[in-house]
This record gives structure tokens, sequence and C-alpha cells, in this order.
């Protein structure tokens, strides 16, 4: 990206998806034990991926010309449906571990709880808030160009 706020846009959304996890956790009263901390680490991961792809086509759209509000709003409008369609294909995927029953089915419940309730939190905000972290990171790190005079052709001599 060549710049650290892009990433860092990237990264803020991750967060976003702990305390879901951690509240979905509590709801069914499940402790937070080694099985939910790795669904944690796949949350971030997804959670990224979606990041992602708002991040680098509002990137594209500001590099042909739009300005960054305009940019990041095109690109959630844009990317909304592949982000929707992965979230929610991969929220009703670990459906069935959320509702596992039968030896070790303890295990196999949190760390369907955490990812599910985790994905739904991180999908809802990380729509909202990965273009909100995309205007303010690039207003306070785009370079200005300065003004340039035009070149002048050299007279020969």
């Amino acid at each position: 990206y060549e710049s650290w706020s892009l990433p860092l846009a990237i990264i803020l959304i991750a967060p976003m998806c702990l305390p879901f996890a951690l509240l979905g956790t509590w709801l069914r009263g499940m402790d937070n034990n080694l099985i939910t901390q790795i669904g944690f680490i796949t949350l971030i991961g997804l959670a990224a991926k979606n990041a992602v792809l708002i991040v680098e086509f509002a990137k594209q759209q500001q590099e042909a010309g739009k300005d960054r509000f305009t940019a990041a709003v095109e690109a959630s409008r844009l990317r909304l449906r592949p982000i929707l369609m992965t979230s929610f294909a991969f929220i009703l995927g670990v459906l069935p571990l959320a509702r596992a029953t039968g030896p070790g089915a303890e295990m196999r419940q949190a760390l369907g709880t955490a990812v599910f309730s985790g994905m739904l939190g991180v999908t809802f905000f990380g729509l909202f808030l990965t273009p909100v972290f995309y205007v303010v990171l690039r207003r306070t790190s785009v370079p200005r160009v300065p003004a340039v005079e035009p070149v002048r052709e050299l007279e020969r001599a």
C-alpha cells in the first residue's frame, strides 16, 4: 500500500469482532477458553478480509480521481454484495458448530458461538466503520502536493 494508513484502516476493524464474540459466548453461558480464542483468531482474519475489499476498492477509486469520501462510499456500495455473501455463508456455515451435540460438543459450541456472534457484529459494523477509518486516516496521511510552476523551455545558446 506504500503507506501505513491503509493497513491501519484495515486492522482497526479487527477489535470490533471481539466484543461481539465475547457477548455471544457470555449470553450462551459459555466461558472464554482456548477454543473460543481460536475463534477470535479466525474472526480477525475474516474481519480483515472484508476490510481489504473496501479499502482496496476505495484506494482505486481515489486514484481514479474521486475524493476520499466519495471513494469510500462507492467502495462500500459496490463491495456490499460480495461482503454480505461471504460473511453470511460463513455465519451459516458455523451454525452447526454452535448447535453441536454429542461428545465434545462443548468445544465445538464455544468455537461456533464465538465465530457466529463475532461475524454478525463485524459484518454489520465493518460495513460502516471501515469507510470511516479510511476517510479519517487518508485525510491525515495523504501528502499535499505543492504547487509547481510549469517548466519553461530553456533558451538555446
